[in-house]
């Protein structure tokens, strides 16, 4: 089918223009928010653990990911022993560096990620999770939370102070009101 006149020759210049240009919209459709939250082990000298963090960093961009934010690894407790097969054995780890990165990347490159964390032998753990618009709007600081205390850590095994409290007070409580009985008994024994 042959399309003559005005419209015929405006048809063939956009054919023209859109075989010669990309959509660069396209492009930023298909990349996505990731945020990648990792454990370092803590047999790693403190000194040593940015490097680890930028080595992590590196494979990110070197796979074509753009950083967004971040959060160093730091030392701290964590909530059960986790184990890693090192050299043959199985070592139980309660504590690790923490730190996490935010990053946008084409969705294939995810993989490439996950197998240089596969292969990184400082790494404890790593999940590397999609974002949804929400939670790229407003990042959790872990750290910070935990020094301004947001984030408590509970001894399971203490008693509650408020449980104690509330125990004793029962207890003075049922002394009084027994004293008061007490006291009414030998009252009405006088009369």
């Amino acid at each position: 089918m042959v399309i003559c006149g005005i419209f015929g020759s405006l048809l063939d210049n956009s054919e023209i223009k859109m075989s010669e240009e990309t959509m660069p919209a396209a492009e930023v459709a298909d990349r996505n928010n990731y945020e990648l939250a990792f454990h370092v082990l803590p047999t790693v000298a403190e000194g040593e653990v940015s490097g680890v963090f930028d080595t992590i960093k590196s494979l990110i961009t070197t796979n074509g990911g753009e950083l967004v934010d971040e959060e160093s690894p730091e030392r701290f407790e964590l909530a059960y022993e986790v184990v890693k097969h090192i050299d043959t054995k199985n070592r139980k780890f309660s504590s690790a560096y923490f730190g996490w990165v935010r990053f946008s990347s084409e969705a294939v490159a995810i993989e490439a990620v996950n197998l240089g964390m596969d292969e990184n032998p400082n790494v404890l753990r790593y999940m590397v999770t999609k974002l949804t618009k929400a939670e790229e709007a407003d990042a959790f600081r872990f750290h910070e939370a935990l020094a301004s205390e947001k984030v408590m850590t509970v001894d399971v095994e203490a008693p509650k102070v408020a449980e104690v409290k509330e125990d004793s007070e029962a207890k003075a409580e049922e002394t009084v009101a027994e004293e008061k009985t007490e006291e009414t008994k030998v009252e009405e024994t006088k009369e």
